[in-house]
């Protein structure tokens, strides 16, 4: 507990310097133990999944001005989606508008429009994984709701393959109504019927950052 108290006074000073860029705080937060922060933070979530994978140190700022690029390729890409720098990694979602109907998987033509946008981005960085969080509204039961948020995982996940990203790269979770991004009320519910896609370094990556040939 005192170590879990300690990297959280840790993450709120380093995001308290206005001073700071991303790479500089995502840094300093990785050296303060990435894999701690994930885990007692976001239990799972994009954000901890991508801060658990961080390094750190002068290897994690070579990271970080990569994802910039990348991130920056995808808000191009895609005008209409959230695309966050966290840490070493991406956070990415999509247009709500866009994405699922009440009580279904099937992709939209207009979302399945930004994936292929997004794939030929994720192409050009071979060297990161991905991951595809499956969530859905409140409406109906808890475990229709958690099958449901699984459907959408894979079936933005199948898409970006059809679409030429490697399988490799791709991996899948659901959390069905569990996180909400927004509140569960009428203006808002179906910002909650999303897939999040977390971008970070792989092992290949990490390797050539800590040798300075990233």
């Amino acid at each position: 507990m005192k170590n879990i108290l300690a990297i959280g006074l840790a993450i709120t000073l380093c995001l308290g310097c206005k001073s700071w860029n991303n790479q500089q705080k995502g840094t300093a937060i990785g050296a303060a133990s990435g894999a701690a922060i994930g885990a007692a933070v976001s239990k799972g979530s994009a954000w901890g999944i991508i801060a658990g994978a961080a390094i750190g140190g002068t290897a994690g700022n070579l990271i970080g001005k990569e994802m910039d690029k990348q991130a920056k390729e995808l808000k191009q890409a895609v005008p209409t989606a959230e695309v966050e720098r966290v840490d070493e990694g991406i956070n990415m979602t999509f247009d709500a508008g866009l994405t699922f109907k009440i009580n279904s998987a099937e992709i939209s033509e207009a979302y399945k429009a930004e994936l292929k946008d997004v794939a030929e981005v994720l192409k050009k960085y071979e060297d990161t994984n991905i991951l595809l969080e499956g969530h859905t509204d409140d409406s109906g039961p808890e475990d229709f709701n958690m099958e449901l948020s699984k459907k959408r995982a894979l079936a933005v996940s199948q898409y970006l393959q059809s679409q030429g990203v490697a399988g490799a790269r791709l991996s899948e979770k659901w959390y069905g109504e569990t996180q909400p991004k927004y509140p569960n009320d009428e203006a808002n519910r179906e910002k909650n019927r999303r897939v999040e896609m977390a971008i970070y370094a792989n092992d290949e990556m990490k390797q050539k950052a800590k040798n300075g040939k990233l």
